[in-house]
């Protein structure tokens, strides 16, 4: 067997590739058929703990994680071979089939590209052989004329798996039949016969005034615009790329304000968005001290640089805002790289992230070990006191990936001045109890502690996946989607 490879091309990072790729993934299982996601290279710092070779786990970014549950399939690291995580705007760590590779890092970006290639059109390959459906996302857009001698994640995986291609644009943005006709036209005249159909994303008002645009660009192209789908901002499926939405809103009656430091390098984002979904709780992205004004929780999420973004909370002047708010009893809560901040010192001997003092919120250190820790977890909480008691003994689900080894200070602990244990070499809080880290990625994805926090719930993941396959079978045009998979 040898799967039929559908595949979403975008004329820009953005444009809607993750969200269509989700929904294609349910709408095909629902048909009863196996489907499984792929994506050759992703550039990401949200990332999610999967299977990995060998039965050990390994990292994946988290659009392909969420692509294979609409899929229905289990999530593993051959879905996406190759994740580049940003740590500064020249550099990435590079992790393949799951796991870090210094080699690979070390290596100039065009370098990369024939070294890789092999594990991808294996791990493709092997998805194929398994599958009766495999969907694949491209990667920014497949008309980078300064890539394509390089390229190991578009057209050349579209060549390889003689993919039927959906290209899609946002027409928000402005320019799209533009964007549309420019990206067809850049491609090799042999790859434009791969393009099946136009996708117009993110369109506000009535389809009837696009025309004669779409005509007209079929008689150029010889490609239908086969769907246009209607701007959609509370779908329900978090953000990739690093890229969320800056509008702060909430759900009915603002009962609870939720401000997440958006710092430079933050990582696994996408775990807050259940926390849009909650009646009542309003999340604000903050870059300034005036964007946590009336904050009643301060959250200090994942990075990918925890040292560079911790200087760059001081740049902000954050850094007293947070101090602030916790002196004030209020809540704070720090993952992963959030903990660290917390904490009274980083210690970095291996030149891994860099060496800086803490916020002093808890009286933990943290060195950074060259050796990486990529797990899921499940833990039940210690008691919590303060505004997170109602966490205590619940039991949590959820993922680990840092470098980071974070203990009680010694010399603090020596003077008796310890942070209270909430999950052994996990989870801590302060004496007060108003402040809290934890390395458990996840927390707010798991009912249990929405139930807990807000006696709530937000809306499951299969509901969201099948609101997304709904969406699109009502928007595309009839028999496409069918089409897309019929064995020529």
């Amino acid at each position: 067997m040898s799967a039929v490879c559908v595949m979403v091309l975008g004329t820009t990072s953005g444009a809607g590739k993750s969200w269509l790729s989700t929904a294609l993934c349910r709408h095909y299982a629902r048909q009863g058929l196996k489907v499984a996601p792929f994506k050759a290279q992703n550039m990401s710092n949200n990332a999610r703990v999967v299977a990995g070779v060998a039965g050990g786990e390994g990292e994946i970014g988290s659009a392909q994680y969420f692509q294979a549950l609409a899929a229905r399939s289990e999530p593993e690291v051959r879905m996406n071979p190759l994740l580049l995580k940003p740590e500064a705007d020249t550099r990435s760590q590079v992790v393949l089939m799951g796991e870090v590779s210094r080699e690979l890092g070390d290596l100039p970006w065009r370098g990369r590209s024939e070294r890789v290639w092999p594990s991808i059109t294996a791990a493709l390959d092997a998805l194929r052989a398994e599958n009766d459906v495999v969907l694949i996302e491209g990667a920014g857009s497949p008309a980078e004329i300064n890539l394509m001698d390089s390229d190991i994640v578009n057209l050349r995986v579209a060549r390889h798996a003689q993919a039927r291609c959906l290209l899609v644009t946002d027409i928000d943005r402005g320019g799209a039949f533009a964007h549309l006709y420019g990206t067809w036209a850049l491609l090799p005249e042999a790859d434009r016969a791969l393009i099946r159909g136009f996708v117009l994303n993110k369109f506000r008002g009535d389809a009837r005034l696009l025309a004669p645009a779409p005509q007209r660009l079929q008689d150029l192209t010889g490609v239908p615009v086969v769907a246009t789908l209607p701007m959609w901002w509370q779908h329900g499926l978090p953000e990739e790329d690093g890229v969320f939405d800056d509008r702060s809103r909430s759900v009915g009656v603002v009962r609870l304000t939720v401000a997440v430091i958006a710092w430079p390098r933050i990582s696994n984002l996408d775990e807050f968005q259940p926390l849009k979904n909650i009646s009542g709780v309003r999340l604000v992205w903050a870059r300034t001290p005036a964007d946590c004004a009336g904050a009643d929780w301060i959250i200090l999420p994942g990075s990918k640089s925890t040292a560079a973004d911790l200087a760059w909370l001081r740049a902000q002047g954050l850094d007293q805002t947070v101090a602030h708010h916790a002196a004030q009893g209020r809540a704070v809560l720090g993952i992963c790289g959030g903990l660290q901040v917390l904490g009274e010192a980083l210690i970095d001997p291996n030149g891994i992230d860099g060496n800086a003092p803490g916020l002093g919120l808890l009286p933990l250190v943290t060195v950074f070990d060259t050796d990486k820790t990529v797990r899921r977890s499940t833990v039940t909480l210690g008691e919590l006191v303060g505004p997170w008691h109602a966490l205590s003994g619940v039991r949590v689900s959820g993922y680990e990936i840092h470098h980071g080894q974070t203990v009680q200070h010694p010399a603090m602990a020596a003077r008796g001045d310890v942070a209270r244990e909430v999950v052994p070499g996990l989870a801590w809080q302060n004496v007060a109890g108003n402040v809290w880290g934890s390395y458990l990625h996840g927390l707010f994805e798991d009912p249990a502690v929405l139930r807990a926090l807000f006696g709530a719930t937000a809306p499951t993941l299969e509901a969201v996946f099948d609101g997304l396959a709904d969406f699109l079978e009502q928007h595309i045009e009839p028999g496409v989607l069918d089409a897309l998979i019929h064995k020529d």
